[in-house]
């Protein structure tokens, strides 16, 4: 397992200084390199560790921000601030490319090998970075399975894969069914996971006793742990 070190990047975005987390490999060469969007209530410790667990994979990792430093607690707050952005597919473009131009600054990243893995709505961000055309190598998203406008995922230039639990009330069988639609329609090469019995947002362990969740999130442990594989395995398919 490769020796990590991290640093706290500031970049604007949406009007607010953002605040990522980027994660380097061992050594001083280029090395593939992957954006990770965080779900709703914002970018905390569980996916900064994600981002240093990519890096010991060998990855050049941002964990990029959506609020500004933000992590919300509370869930009226968090969905009056993610509601106006997942309406709006340009902010969502906005706020991954000023991430993506973070990754690319970064010196030990291979610009010719960048992947996008997001949950919920980060999710929606790199689905978004591929409809708008953007050269990644791979799109992941877990609970983030929000379709775009008309006829631009065409735009996307590579595989995508997501993974949703089968009782998730948010990402319901009939979100699904449109986006694997919109994914088969565009021609993209796409893939669909259902983890049976699982709820919105089953990776994310329970982190803050304070936080107040929206109904049908729920951890789930083992499938958790089967989806992380999963991406890995979507990384290293992809990214060589």
């Amino acid at each position: 397992m490769e020796t990590v070190t991290t640093r706290t990047v500031e970049y604007p975005a949406d009007g607010l200084t953002m605040v990522g987390h980027l994660a380097l490999p061992a050594g001083a060469d280029r090395r593939p390199a992957v954006l990770l969007g965080p779900e709703g209530p914002g970018l905390n410790d569980f996916q900064r560790s994600r981002a240093d667990a990519l890096a010991e994979l060998g990855y050049v990792a941002l964990a990029f921000d959506l609020h500004g430093g933000r992590w919300f607690t509370d869930p009226d707050e968090m969905l009056a601030r993610c509601l106006p952005l997942l309406d709006d597919p340009d902010r969502l473009r906005d706020l991954g490319r000023a991430a993506l131009d973070v990754l690319l600054a970064e010196p030990r990243t291979d610009p010719g090998r960048i992947a996008g893995i997001g949950y919920g709505t980060g999710g929606a961000v790199v689905l978004e970075l591929g409809r708008a055309g953007v050269d990644l190598r791979a799109i992941g998203t877990i609970n983030g399975l929000v379709t775009g406008r008309p006829g631009e995922a065409a735009n996307i230039r590579c595989p995508v894969w997501a993974g949703v639990g089968s009782e998730d009330p948010i990402m319901a069988a009939a979100q699904r069914d449109a986006f694997a639609a919109e994914m088969q329609d565009a021609g993209v090469d796409w893939r669909l996971t259902i983890y049976g019995g699982a709820r919105h947002a089953f990776h994310h362990p329970p982190v803050d006793p304070e936080q107040r969740l929206v109904p049908g999130v729920g951890y789930h442990e083992r499938h958790a742990e089967r989806a992380w594989r999963d991406v890995v395995a979507l990384l290293a398919e992809n990214l060589g």
